[in-house]
């Protein structure tokens, strides 16, 4: 009786090849699946079935995770303002998480002896998939035709040629991933240190020139209204605010990162939804937190940030801080006001009932009403005091010194 071996498929190149090779090479029982983390349309969906079950696996399954990936993972990101090296939201490395579990989620469900995933030798994808299986699955085997024969693009082509699989030998220009958290977009312009994506590469075009004003209804932190409308889940929500804020040419930037292997690289992305949601969560934050729980927040969620980056999901620190960021959001709740214009967009201001910028208390720079200008003359001798002992202490010792 064949081995079970369960492959993360996308329908693209290397996963047909794989396919193929472990099913006809290998003698494997080739289960597919997809994890659809918002890249996906149904047709396009019911096309990689298709294709699946035309090369001959035994079952294929579709999984949509869109509600789960934000739960487990974007969730968090937004409770910490997360923007990788102040720039890059994360966008591909949080999705390939989210579907490295459910394919072990998948693995453990048919009992399969190995599982199998596309990534090459060159990137980041394949530690963050090998990990999550060595931790969740541990004992079952790791297949990875495509970096361990290391094969290029004309030797997988040829490959399935001979088992008489079709596939277009012509590279598009641009390597583009479209998820629920912003969409990666590689090519020749981000492979050197110098150039820039031009405006054909971007998936979504420009197509709104006159200034929009939208309102974003943040409830503990979620985003769950957006002008009139109210979703019922802050995934929707996310979906609904690229539509209004894509067109205008919104997100887009490169980023350059330290990859998880030890080099550099350089990738376009368009993340429309993804800034304005986070850029106006923090702005809300920023009305609604004292300064001390701003500063922790940052300090964590930049950690955090990284160690997600580099796979670490399941690591139980990782709870710990999520479990911080959650009891932070107990008052992050309000509107924020946001002005949307070709490729960029403005916060117009928040309102809020937990608001510690209220006017009762005092108005910066004009007046106050909780203490009065004694009493900061003596808070001033007093906050300063062991500074004044200090300098008195070495100018003392200079004296003496003399």
């Amino acid at each position: 009786m064949p081995k079970k071996i369960v492959l993360g498929f996308s329908g693209g190149l290397d996963t047909t090849f794989c396919v193929k090779y472990l099913s006809e090479e290998k003698g494997y029982e080739v289960h597919s699946i997809i994890v659809n983390t918002g890249g996906f349309s149904e047709e396009e969906l019911k096309k990689i079935e298709e294709h699946a079950k035309k090369l001959g696996v035994t079952s294929h399954t579709s999984v949509n995770a869109v509600s789960s990936y934000y739960d487990r993972i974007i969730k968090y990101l937004i409770y910490g303002n997360v923007l990788k090296n102040n720039t890059y939201p994360l966008s591909v490395s949080a999705e390939r998480l989210s579907q490295a579990i459910h394919i072990a989620e998948h693995v453990q469900q048919l009992g399969a002896d190995a599982v199998a995933h596309g990534s090459t030798g060159a990137g980041n994808d394949q530690v963050r998939f090998d990990m999550v299986f060595h931790i969740m699955i541990p004992g079952v085997e790791i297949i990875t035709p495509i970096r361990d024969l290391q094969l290029s693009r004309e030797e997988e082509i040829q490959y399935l040629q001979s088992k008489g699989v079709q596939m277009n030998a012509e590279k598009a220009m641009y390597s583009i991933n479209k998820g629920l958290w912003g969409t990666s977009v590689g090519g020749k312009e981000t492979l050197s240190s110098k150039g820039m994506l031009p405006e054909s590469a971007w998936p979504t075009q420009v197509t709104k020139q006159d200034p929009e004003e939208v309102v974003l209804r943040f409830e503990k932190g979620e985003l769950k209204g957006i002008n009139e409308k109210v979703f019922d889940h802050p995934s929707k929500a996310i979906q609904y605010l690229q539509t209004l804020a894509g067109p205008f040419g919104i997100g887009r930037d490169v980023h350059v990162g330290d990859t998880i292997i030890g080099i550099k690289g350089r990738v376009g992305f368009e993340a429309a939804a993804p800034m304005v949601i986070l850029k106006s969560h923090h702005a809300l934050e920023k009305h609604v937190l004292t300064k001390w729980q701003l500063q922790w927040k940052d300090t964590l969620s930049q950690f955090y940030g990284n160690w997600l980056h580099e796979g670490q999901i399941l690591d139980p620190v990782m709870r710990d801080i999520e479990a911080y960021l959650e009891h932070s959001q107990e008052n992050v709740t309000g509107n924020v006001y946001v002005q949307l214009q070709p490729y960029r967009f403005q916060i117009i201001g928040i309102e809020s009932p937990f608001d510690l910028m209220n006017s009762k208390f005092g108005k910066y720079g004009e007046m106050n009403t909780g203490f009065t200008g004694d009493d900061v003359r003596g808070f001033s001798k007093i906050f300063g005091n062991q500074t004044s002992i200090w300098n008195a202490v070495q100018k003392q010792n200079k004296k003496d010194s003399l």
